[in-house]
């Protein structure tokens, strides 16, 4: 059984900076990548980010581009998204993904999530 577990979403003010976190456990997973994405109210899930745990691929939405940074511990299984320079638009529940990349350049989501956290921008 293969678990992902969020943490570290909360209230930050316009401007602000906050730090995701996502740990898995159950088996190997370093074949795969891992992806965040994000649900605001009212909308459609949407892509954010990918890293693999080697760090030498990425991707991001234009959305946060320049404005994100990921890291990972792979000794603790864990994938870090740091975003920063936040706007009301990232207001949303954010979720990491075990997932493949592919040679196209595009995230393809595998079956486990995380289970959300909620990061709130306020204006």
């Amino acid at each position: 059984q293969v678990h992902l577990v969020e943490s570290g979403g909360g209230l930050v003010p316009v401007g602000g900076s906050l730090t995701l976190s996502c740990t898995a456990s159950g088996r190997n997973f370093i074949n795969q990548q891992m992806g965040w994405f994000r649900q605001a109210p009212g909308k459609e899930r949407e892509f954010v980010a990918t890293r693999s745990w080697s760090g030498r691929t990425t991707e991001s939405a234009d959305s946060v581009s320049g404005r994100i940074t990921m890291s990972s511990d792979n000794a603790k299984v864990t994938m870090y998204l740091q975003m920063n320079n936040l706007k009301p638009d990232d207001t949303a529940v954010y979720y990491c993904n075990l997932g493949i990349y592919l040679v196209d350049g595009q995230y393809l989501p595998g079956e486990y999530w995380g289970q959300g956290t909620q990061v709130t921008v306020s204006s």
